[in-house]
């Protein structure tokens, strides 16, 4: 039974039950059997894909097969699976389940509202067409399901069509993925044109019949659509307009597994169909995660709404990923690769982490936005009195993403560091920079990271409310709790057993061609280097003991606690010098996070406006009221796509001109093209 679920057998099943909770969900039109029937489906589905890609990885199978159109001979449903593929199933599979449980309960609230029918017929194919991005083994089959994925997260995206900033959101969201579309589709028509074929085994075996100025133009082309899709800075501008425009549990998927598709393919294209490739792909790679990294949480600080705030979190954590397999790339194509496997562990084990600890929070988040009805956190304050369970996901989440032991993210960035220390240590001058580079870059975005969950935990949890629905606000249903609770659990496991998790990324790995035979990080000639499992034995046992060390603090505070309830106790009121206190005294988000933005006002840009309202004119030194609004300017839409998007309608103006009505015209502009096509054939 096992072995037929990790065969061929097993991947149709799993198409079949996305398929039928998609088709059923889109037939049944009312609320509640529509949201039952797509939970149920969706549930069942992600189960179903985790055993699958567990059973393939741990019977170490690999599944090949295809299904040939006679009609199109050039696209073939070809499927592959190896270990990296069952590993992103794996990841896809385990953030859909505990967002399908907690979208049970939250998609409640939109009863009467919205179909709910449709989105549960979206919601399944974009967890199927994730699904087949990962297993396609064809270039025209992996677009199609590239297509599937981006138009059904787009309909999700403006699901809630009646606020006018989700569509737009949805809009240029549309815009940046087909974008970013166009350049796959070139890069993969070049590749055809020297291989002769879209099947990426056929491309990997003529790999080095492929010129190196046509890799390179791969490489850039690539580079910048799947990196349009993960998120990487300066093609990031749709993701924190996106993410929080779509409902929150589908805000968690985008951002935990969607955009990890394009890490997906860039692993794929540059370290496994393409090699060998030049040194130079891997510093640039490294190049742009250092950028990404640190720019994301600098804007991440800047943010009051709670749900772009995270989407920047996505940025930066997406430019460590790219810190790892940048390294990983370097060390390859300059003959280290066992420091390019630690490189590439580094980067899929925080994959992992990071699809974890965001969805959580994203899921969080939900939980306060359902209660509050906003997403500023300005209007936020006190809630750990009246959703406490949620404060406690949140502040887990909140502590593995700014790295803090024994939680998940910090053991992914500790072996980033090693990575990069590594090339600090054997790379000669330019190489050496620019890992010293990648590895400062780490260490001001984990310090960074720190101080915005500091604030965003603080303005959202303690001190008083700010509003009455912040005062009125309760607990969220069982269903919410569950996935969040899941997602904490795994949070705090994958810590703990991080040693045991490193042993299973390098077995990943090494389902690479490039990295068989290869089964640990080696240490160098003078032992300078432990080997992983014995570094990650020590950091988790330190993970442990910190644990344990958290488990006794808070023993001894419900022990005070206890002790002081038998003593007895005089409440007063604070002395504020006589004047009442109110929730406009508490320090807020933007104060929080002002001093840090001046520091960094030369990459920011900074504006404030000022309006002042006076009690008549002829009192000008004593104002009324004073408003100050700060913001931070869009220096990637005022100096790149708006200077783009004025030359492109000025050309499309200029092009309008040859549109004369004149049919004669038309078929000589035809003729001509015809000509020019039997030229080039």
């Amino acid at each position: 039974m096992l072995e037929l679920a990790a065969s061929s057998i097993g991947l149709v099943i799993l198409i079949g039950l996305f398929t039928v909770g998609a088709v059923g969900s889109l037939f049944l039109r009312t609320d509640k059997p529509a949201n039952v029937w797509s939970s149920f489906f969706a549930i069942i589905g992600s189960v179903w894909g985790i055993l699958f890609a567990s059973l393939v990885f741990f019977f170490n199978r690999e599944i090949i097969f295809s299904l040939t159109s006679s009609i199109f001979p050039l696209l073939s449903f070809s499927f592959h699976i190896d270990k990296l593929a069952s590993f992103f199933i794996f990841t896809i599979s385990l953030i859909a389940l505990f967002c399908s449980i907690y979208g049970a309960g939250y998609i409640k609230h939109f009863y009467k509202k919205y179909d709910i029918g449709a989105f549960g017929f979206f919601y399944h194919l974009f967890i199927l067409g994730m699904i087949s991005v990962v297993i396609a083994a064809n270039a025209l089959f992996f677009l199609l399901a590239w297509e599937m994925m981006s138009l059904a997260s787009y309909f999700l995206v403006v699901y809630d069509r009646h606020d006018t900033h989700n569509v737009k959101a949805g809009f240029l969201y549309l815009v940046m993925t087909h974008v970013a579309t166009a350049f796959i589709i070139v890069a993969f028509l070049l590749l055809y044109k020297f291989t002769g074929s879209f099947d990426f085994a056929l491309i990997r075996s003529n790999a080095e019949l492929i010129p190196l100025w046509l890799k390179n133009t791969v490489f850039v082309l690539t580079l910048i659509g799947f990196g349009t899709k993960a998120g990487i800075i300066p093609f990031h501008i749709w993701l924190p307009s996106a993410h929080p425009a779509a409902p929150s549990h589908v805000s968690a998927l985008m951002s935990g597994v969607m955009i990890k598709t394009g890490i997906y393919m860039m692993i794929r294209i540059f370290l496994d169909l393409l090699q060998p490739v030049p040194a130079w792909w891997g510093l640039t790679l490294l190049v742009i995660g250092s950028v990404s990294s640190l720019l994301g949480v600098l804007y991440a600080l800047t943010e009051h709404d709670i749900k772009k705030l995270l989407a920047y979190h996505s940025i930066e954590n997406i430019g460590i990923i790219l810190l790892g397999l940048g390294s990983a790339l370097t060390f390859y194509s300059l003959g280290m690769p066992s420091f390019a496997l630690l490189g590439l562990v580094a980067a899929l084990f925080h994959t992992l982490n990071h699809a974890t600890f965001k969805s959580l929070l994203f899921l969080s988040a939900g939980s306060v936005i359902n209660q509050t009805h906003t997403r500023n956190m300005e209007d936020y304050g006190g809630l750990i009195r009246y959703m406490p369970q949620t404060a406690v996901f949140f502040l887990i989440g909140s502590m593995a993403i700014s790295g803090l032991p024994p939680f998940n993210g910090f053991f992914s960035e500790w072996l980033t560091f090693q990575a990069l220390f590594q090339g600090i240590m054997h790379f000669a001058m330019m190489e050496k920079s620019i890992f010293l580079l990648a590895a400062g870059a780490l260490a001001f975005t984990g310090g960074l990271a720190l101080a915005c969950f500091v604030k965003a935990f603080g303005v959202i949890f303690l001190a008083r409310p700010r509003t009455k629905e912040a005062a009125n606000s309760q607990e969220s249903a069982w269903s919410l709790r569950v996935g969040m609770a899941s997602l904490a659990i795994l949070c705090l496991l994958f810590g703990l057993f991080s040693g045991s998790l490193v042993s299973w990324f390098t077995r990943v790995a090494n389902g690479l061609r490039i990295f068989q035979g290869i089964n640990s990080f080696v240490s160098s000639p003078t032992n300078q280097i432990l080997v992983a499992d014995n570094n990650f034995a020590s950091v988790s046992a330190a993970g442990i003991l910190a644990f344990l060390l958290i488990v006794l603090v808070l023993v001894l505070l419900v022990f005070k606690y206890v002790i002081h309830r038998q003593q007895k106790i005089k409440v007063g009121a604070t002395w504020d010098c006589g004047v009442d206190l109110t929730p406009r005294m508490e320090i807020t988000a933007t104060g929080f996070a002002r001093s840090i933005i001046l520091i960094f006002k030369g990459v920011l840009r900074p504006s404030i406006q000022r309006e002042v309202e006076y009690h008549d004119s002829q009192t000008r030194y004593l104002p009324k009221t004073i408003t100050v609004v700060s913001g931070i300017n869009n220096v990637y839409q005022q100096y790149f796509y708006q200077p783009l998007s004025k030359n492109v309608i000025a050309f499309a103006q200029s092009v309008r001109k040859i549109q004369n009505g004149n049919v004669n015209l038309y078929i000589l502009y035809i003729f001509i093209a015809l000509i020019i096509l039997l030229f080039f054939v």
